[in-house]
C-alpha cells in the first residue's frame, strides 16, 4: 500500500486530484492536508469523506513542526503538493503571505520528506504542482510555452511559484531527491472558488449582477478542463522519469471577452433568457497591475513521453461546467456566503 500526503486537496483542483486517487487506487491509502483557508471547502469532497482509503487532516504547511510530526505518524511513501496561494489580485495586494505559503511551505513538505525518506528514494516520489505563469508573457503570435521556456514572472503570485519550483529542482539536484514538477494553464470546471472568472460569471449571471472584465478583454489564456488535469497528474505521478518537468495544457486559447461572450450565450440558453441579455452584463474595469497579455502551453512531451492529452473541446467542457453550476447552486450560494467555512470548523472542533 502507498500512503500518499496531497496537499491542497480540498480546494479546485485539489479536491478533483483527491476524488480520482481516492476512487481509482483503493489500494492506496490519501491523507489530505488542508488550511481550510476560504478556498479551501470539504464539501467539495462529500463524496468521498467515508472512503476507507481517505483521511483529511487539518493544518498549515507553514508550520514547519507540524508538517514534520505529520511525516513523522504517517510515513508517507509520497506527496502530491498543491497547497498554494494563487489568486493573483490578493498576492498584489499581501504578496508576504505568498512568499510564506508558497515558498517557505514548499521547502517544508521538502525538509521533512527528505528527513523521513533519509535519502534512500526507492519508490518515493515529491510532485509538485506548479503554474504557466512562472514563464511569464507571450505575445500575440503562435509561441507558446515549453519546458525549455525561461522563467520570467510577473506578479507577486507568479514569483512565488517559480521560487517554489527552483527549490524542488534544487532538490532533486542536491540530495537526489525523486522530484517531478507539472506547469498547468488555466483550469475551469465544477467547485472553482468565484473569484475566478467562468464561476464568478456564472454566478454574477445568476444574480443578475454586472461581470467584470480587466481591461478590454484582450487577455489571453488556455483553458484546460479541470480533470483533464486531475488525469494528467495521475500519469505523470505514476510514469515520469525522476527530475522531470511537463507542461499541461489543453491547446484551448481565448480571449477573455470571447469567452465570456460564449459563457454568456449558454446561460442564457440554459435559463430561458433571450439571447444577448446575459452579454449586457460585461462591464470593463481597470486592468489589473502587471497583467500579462497571453499565454499558451505546448503539451507536446506530455503526449508523445507518456500518451496524455485533453479529453474535451471546450465548448463540451463549459456545458458540462455551467450544467454542474446551475445544479448545485446550494453549493455556490454556500461558498459565496461562506457558511461552509464555519460548519467545517465546527466539525473539526467537536472531534
Amino acid at each position: 500500500m502507498k500512503k500518499i500526503l496531497i496537499t491542497g486537496g480540498a480546494g479546485f483542483i485539489g479536491s478533483h486530484v483527491v476524488r480520482r486517487f481516492v476512487n481509482t487506487y483503493p489500494n492506496y491509502q490519501i491523507v489530505n492536508l488542508d488550511k481550510l483557508t476560504y478556498a479551501g471547502n470539504l464539501e467539495n469532497l462529500r463524496d468521498v469523506e467515508q472512503s476507507a482509503n481517505y483521511k483529511f487532516v487539518k493544518g498549515d504547511i507553514v508550520d514547519a513542526a507540524f508538517i514534520q510530526d505529520l511525516f513523522d505518524k504517517e510515513n508517507f511513501d509520497a506527496v502530491i503538493h498543491l497547497a498554494a496561494e494563487s489568486h493573483v489580485d490578493r498576492s498584489i495586494t499581501n504578496p508576504t503571505e505568498f512568499v510564506m505559503t508558497n515558498v517557505v511551505g514548499t521547502v517544508n513538505l521538502l525538509n521533512s520528506a527528505r528527513t523521513t525518506w533519509k535519502g534512500d528514494y526507492d519508490r518515493k516520489r515529491f510532485y509538485h504542482v506548479s503554474t504557466d505563469e512562472v514563464y511569464g508573457a507571450l505575445g500575440e503570435g503562435t509561441e507558446m510555452f515549453t519546458e525549455e521556456t525561461s522563467y520570467d514572472p510577473h506578479s507577486p503570485y507568479s514569483a512565488s511559484k517559480a521560487s517554489s519550483d527552483h527549490f524542488v529542482r534544487a532538490y532533486f539536484d542536491t540530495y537526489g531527491m525523486d522530484c517531478v514538477i507539472s506547469n498547468c494553464s488555466n483550469n475551469y470546471g465544477s467547485h472553482h472558488f468565484p473569484e475566478k472568472l467562468i464561476p464568478l460569471s456564472i454566478h454574477n449571471i445568476q444574480q443578475n449582477k454586472a461581470i467584470p472584465i480587466y481591461g478590454k478583454g484582450e487577455n489571453i489564456r488556455d483553458w484546460l478542463w479541470v480533470e483533464d488535469h486531475a488525469r494528467a497528474i495521475d500519469v505523470i505521478f505514476h510514469k515520469a522519469k525522476s527530475g522531470e518537468t511537463y507542461n499541461i495544457g489543453g491547446h484551448n486559447e481565448w480571449t477573455n471577452i470571447d469567452l465570456i461572450r460564449t459563457l454568456c450565450k449558454v446561460m442564457d440558453r440554459k435559463l430561458g433568457k433571450a439571447e444577448g441579455t446575459s452579454e449586457k452584463l460585461i462591464t470593463y474595469v481597470t486592468d489589473r497591475a502587471g497583467h500579462d497579455l497571453r499565454y499558451a502551453i505546448d503539451a507536446t512531451k506530455l503526449k508523445n513521453d507518456l500518451g496524455w492529452e485533453p479529453s474535451l473541446q471546450f465548448e463540451e467542457g463549459l456545458e458540462k461546467t455551467v450544467d454542474w453550476y446551475l445544479a448545485n447552486e446550494k453549493w455556490l450560494n454556500n461558498v459565496t456566503s461562506g457558511n461552509y467555512q464555519s460548519y467545517y470548523e465546527d466539525q473539526y472542533q467537536n472531534r
